[in-house]
């Protein structure tokens, strides 16, 4: 089973950038899709972005459209978001997350989550 740890969340004015990564253990990192979700309390997890094993297929919520980007650099083990334009309402802790080759939109789809980073806009 993969392990994931992610890194690069903090505060950042609206308007802002940030960039997350995700590392993974493990050799057969490659062969995973990775996405991204974030939640904040008393919600459910949300699905932000998603990237297939080789890179070549990427998925985004609506409401990150246009201002995030995931990549993925399979000889480092590790998958990036970056975010431009943030706004308040992306306050959130963010998870990265790994499922066999094909990415999906459903978080119950997942089987390895990080422990997740916080990620604060402020207006």
């Amino acid at each position: 089973q993969v392990q994931l740890v992610e890194s690069g969340g903090g505060l950042v004015q609206a308007g802002g950038s940030l960039r997350l990564s995700c590392a993974a253990s493990g050799r057969t990192f490659s062969s995973y899709a990775m996405g991204w979700f974030r939640q904040v309390p008393g919600k459910e997890r949300e699905f932000v972005a998603a990237i297939n094993w080789s890179g070549g297929n990427t998925y985004y919520a609506d409401s990150v459209k246009g201002r995030f980007t995931i990549s993925r650099d399979n000889a480092k083990n590790t998958v990036y978001l970056q975010m431009n334009s943030l706004k308040p309402e992306d306050t959130a802790v963010y998870y990265c997350a790994a499922r066999p080759f094909i990415a999906t939109m459903a978080a119950d789809e997942y089987a390895a989550w990080g422990q997740g980073t916080q990620v604060t806009v402020s207006s």
